[in-house]
């Protein structure tokens, strides 16, 4: 694990964290049944994480890179807060905005102007707030002519748009995204790396986990490579990068 000088802000401790799922083998009454008969399991322990520690400082670029069921996703998850590890300790300084579900967070039957208030509201905003940073928002959101119509008829790559729009207009702390630049057309995409960088920048932390490895080699400066829930390696993006491509 990468330790951070007494001299560094910590901005996130994770501290020996292991995260468990139930895994269920049967999904009607008559599958459980036959299973109980035949004295089968009905369900498997799946370790996701399995003592992972790492702390980020303030103003970090952190890519979380593995492959399919390496545990990254459910790490930036415990990160956002969705989820509580079993055992050990996750911390964060500062307000977190995650980007984590495409839509997590808006309501289908209410609009895209409603639902801005809402997600800010979930991610700390004020309405003050909000209302001051609301063309903003809308503008970078290019939908301006849908704002009004409930979300439910929007597409994928509209809810991103929306959706990554006002997490970037909060007072963010720690920014935290979720393979969320993977839908959306290419022009927004690239509009959505600069806003990136302009937070990075501007010292806020960032934690991606994307597919795209040359992507996030040039985004992030630092690679936290997991597999089987476990930490493989902690270093330079280029060579976490490269040891998963090996």
């Amino acid at each position: 694990m990468r330790r951070i000088s007494e001299r560094e802000a910590r901005s996130i401790v994770v501290e020996d964290v292991h995260k468990d799922f139930k895994l269920r083998h049967t999904h009607s009454i008559k599958e459980t049944f036959v299973a109980a008969v035949r004295r089968k399991p009905l369900t498997t322990d799946f370790h996701a994480l399995d003592g992972i520690s790492f702390e980020i400082t303030e103003g970090e670029s952190v890519a979380l890179l593995g492959f399919n069921g390496s545990g990254k996703s459910t790490t930036l998850k415990l990160l956002s807060g969705v989820l509580q590890p079993d055992r050990g300790s996750v911390l964060t300084r500062g307000r977190v905005a995650g980007l984590i579900e495409v839509g997590a967070g808006f309501h289908p039957d209410l609009s895209g102007r409603e639902n801005i208030f809402l997600n800010a509201a979930i991610l700390g905003m004020s309405k003050a707030e909000t209302e001051a940073r609301y063309d903003d928002i809308v503008a970078f959101s290019e939908i301006e002519k849908f704002i009004d119509t409930e979300v439910k008829h929007y597409s994928s790559g509209m809810f991103l748009r929306l959706a990554f729009s006002v997490a970037i207009h909060t007072e963010v702390d720690i920014l935290l995204i979720d393979e969320i630049l993977s839908v959306g057309d290419e022009p927004f995409q690239k509009k959505c790396l600069a806003r990136i960088r302009e937070l990075h920048d501007a010292g806020k932390t960032l934690v991606v986990v994307s597919h795209d490895l040359d992507m996030v080699s040039k985004l992030c400066d630092r690679g936290i490579l997991l597999r089987d829930g476990k930490v493989a390696f902690d270093g330079a993006s280029d060579e976490a990068v490269a040891m998963m491509r090996r």
